[in-house]
């Protein structure tokens, strides 16, 4: 059998609410645009040389029915007011050519900006301690491009996305972050 090795991501993220769980679940994947394809949730590895692509350039590359491969965060409140979100952070190396970490965050009374940065983190941290590296959240520079300076030899740049959303009386509110391959 050949190796699936994806040559491209997207990150994307939506939300829904719903009376069913499983409807708002529905709603937010169609919100996010991946509701018509039939998903296989993977672990968090992004491939060497792989490319972050637009949302808009990797769902043309994608056909209804197929089965895609993505690394997502989900997060559901039937909960009136409670706020809810999911992030999906990216780290990779640079210079690249070696493969990077994604991180799922799901949390409950943060900011968009905190729960990304936090899935930043997550997915730096991973990395560092798989390459060896000693992890200090001290090490982060934030900026036009978010990094990590792990040596004098390697930075990792960081990405995230996030969907927060506030639960409903009566409904059912889920928010999901993804990485989605291409291959």
């Amino acid at each position: 059998m050949e190796a699936i090795l994806p040559q491209q991501i997207f990150l994307t993220r939506g939300h829904g609410q719903h009376r069913e769980k499983l409807v708002s679940f529905e709603l937010a994947l169609r919100e996010a645009g991946i509701s018509p394809f039939n998903l296989v949730k993977v672990s968090s590895i992004f491939p060497p040389h792989g490319r972050v692509v637009s949302r808009q350039a990797g769902l043309k590359r994608l056909q209804p029915g197929q089965i895609v491969f993505l690394v997502m965060s989900e997060n559901s409140t039937d909960e009136a007011y409670r706020p809810i979100s999911s992030a999906i952070g990216l780290a990779v190396p640079q210079p690249p050519g070696q493969y990077g970490y994604l991180a799922e965050h799901e949390g409950f009374g943060e900011s968009e900006r905190e729960a990304r940065l936090q899935a930043e983190e997550l997915a730096a941290e991973m990395l560092a301690t798989k390459l060896g590296q000693r992890y200090s959240p001290k090490n982060f520079k934030r900026g036009k491009a978010n990094y990590y300076h792990l040596s004098n030899e390697l930075t990792v740049l960081t990405r995230s996305i996030s969907q927060i959303a506030t639960g409903s009386k009566g409904l059912w509110t889920t928010t999901i972050a993804a990485a989605v391959f291409v291959t």
